[in-house]
């Protein structure tokens, strides 16, 4: 079976797949990184934390192949659900998970991770996001995605704030979602060591700042405005206030 950690990019998704993995491994679940070796699916599996990108039918029936050789592992994801996907999680194959954040955070997060690699002289996967409409864009495009999850069957929705807020709750949810037994040892050190106070800060989470509603002190009235005005139609939705 595969574990998909999927998430809105800036929204704890790292934090969480990680956690998910680390938990699944408690069960005798294989080295996801292990698989990606074995396999030879780097081609599929990025190098940190997985992430298989689209969930194309191809990519999916590929990384199914250890799936089906008696493997269970937790790979990652950013984009939205397909026939594929669809078709493996009833068979039972695929269980998913699936995170999301206040989309005003978002905006920000990406900016300014892209940007701060850009100074380093490292670009990455944020670093085109040049400036406030690029980075409203490129966040409407996975509040979309949200909006897919959210019409699917089976999956455990959570919200990052939640995880920040309420973590134990939050973990209690995810550990019956994933059949596990919350109170063996080997468990309740993973779930010690991905507290929010402790993950902090922690290579591969990308979990730097973390702050809930840091736009409001970064963000001017007008680009606040502007924030409301295009994510208006799904902030509620989501749960939070305009």
């Amino acid at each position: 079976m595969i574990v998909l950690s999927v998430g809105m990019p800036r929204a704890g998704s790292g934090w969480h797949y990680n956690l998910v993995h680390d938990l699944m491994m408690t069960a005798g679940a294989t080295d996801a990184h292990e698989i990606r070796e074995r396999y030879r699916l780097q081609r599929f599996l990025t190098e940190v934390n997985n992430n298989i990108g689209v969930l194309s039918a191809r990519r999916l029936a590929l990384v199914t192949v250890p799936a089906l050789m008696g493997h269970t592992f937790a790979i990652k994801a950013h984009s939205g659900p397909t026939f594929a996907s669809r078709l493996l999680q009833r068979v039972g194959l695929l269980r998913i998970t699936y995170i999301y954040r206040d989309p005003r955070d978002t905006v920000l997060s990406a900016y300014e991770y892209g940007q701060r690699a850009l100074a380093k002289g490292r670009p990455n996967a944020f670093s085109h996001l040049t400036g406030f409409q690029k980075s409203v864009e490129f966040t409407l495009n996975y509040v979309r995605v949200w909006e897919q999850w959210m019409q699917e069957k089976d999956v455990l929705i959570a919200r990052y704030e939640d995880m920040l807020t309420n973590y134990d709750h939050e973990v209690a949810r995810l550990i019956n979602f994933l059949k596990l037994d919350g109170s063996k040892l080997d468990v309740q050190n993973v779930i010690a060591a991905y507290r929010p106070e402790v993950a902090e800060g922690q290579k591969g989470l990308h979990f730097n700042k973390g702050k809930i509603g840091r736009f409001r002190e970064v963000y001017s009235v007008e680009e606040q405005a502007i924030l409301n005005e295009i994510l208006g139609p799904y902030l509620e939705r989501m749960g939070y206030k305009i």
